[in-house]
């Protein structure tokens, strides 16, 4: 058997391996997917059969229960909100520290994306007591500020590496023209940082979109405030589990954060993959 063949051999494998893998991480989602067209009687019937028919009654219904376009809204709010605060922070953030490598800025950029390796289990009653002090909880400004401290260190340490690929004697011409340092962030380094500040966003949009915990945590239980996946939970109760409900009100939830990652996972790989090779 020659190289060639060997290698094509171990591409095929590879490839079935790697179908197997998708299939099984794919499959739990198309349940939830084909569920959501049954009746409750169906699905407790068979939950891996088919549908007998294509029925949209469970979509009206969890609509118009779950108020879905203020729900959509709140989540759009908060959102927005993280999105914004963490890539403007962190991206400053990031320049500076790579700009200015000292002592003083290794010992900060560690600080900063230490918290990374923090169990939010170990400090959320704390955060709950320092909101409740600060009046941001319960509201959706509160909450999307609250993931600019969970998002930074990541989206700190993706532009920092990223950083690196920037040569500074861009910063050094601009300087010599007159340029300060933050007209240079903002109308050269920002503009460069495209790819990476793509897969930031759409990391922290498929994470703030469908978090549970910090919402269940921070904002009550009223239409106000509440985010889908919440109201997608009130369909599960202790007792009762209005199953044909629950499935469709999470695939209503999460069908937005899934268009936008399809739209835009491409820029994942290049950004990811230009700050790892080249940093």
């Amino acid at each position: 058997m020659t190289l060639k063949n060997q290698k094509m051999i171990y591409k095929v494998i590879l490839m079935i391996c790697l179908t197997m893998l998708a299939c099984m991480y794919i499959y739990p989602v198309f349940l939830m997917f084909m569920n959501s067209f049954k009746p409750f009687g169906e699905i407790i019937a068979n939950v891996l059969a088919f549908p007998s028919k294509l029925d949209l009654s469970n979509y009206i219904y969890v609509f118009n229960k779950m108020k879905y376009l203020r729900l959509f809204r709140n989540n759009v709010i908060i959102t927005v909100i993280g999105i914004v605060g963490i890539i403007i922070f962190s991206s400053m953030a990031a320049y500076i520290l790579d700009r200015r490598r000292g002592k003083y800025s290794s010992v900060a950029y560690a600080l900063i994306i230490t918290p990374m390796l923090i169990p939010f289990q170990t400090i959320m009653l704390t955060l709950l007591k320092s909101m409740n002090t600060l009046h941001l909880s319960g509201s959706k400004i509160g909450l999307g500020v609250q993931y600019w401290g969970f998002g930074i260190p990541m989206a700190t340490f993706i532009f920092y590496n990223f950083m690196k690929t920037i040569p500074i004697e861009i910063d050094e011409s601009a300087k010599i023209d007159g340029a300060s340092t933050f007209t240079i962030y903002i109308k050269i380094i920002f503009p460069l940082l495209k790819s990476v500040t793509v897969t930031v966003i759409v990391l922290d949009v498929m994470w703030i979109w469908n978090d549970f915990l910090l919402p269940l945590l921070m904002v009550n239980t009223s239409n106000e405030t509440k985010t889908l996946v919440l109201a997608a939970y009130t369909f599960i109760g202790q007792m009762n589990t209005k199953w044909n409900y629950a499935l469709t009100a999470m695939v209503m939830a999460i069908v937005p954060s899934i268009i936008i990652f399809i739209l835009l996972q491409k820029y994942i790989v290049e950004g990811v993959v230009a700050g790892a090779v080249k940093g």
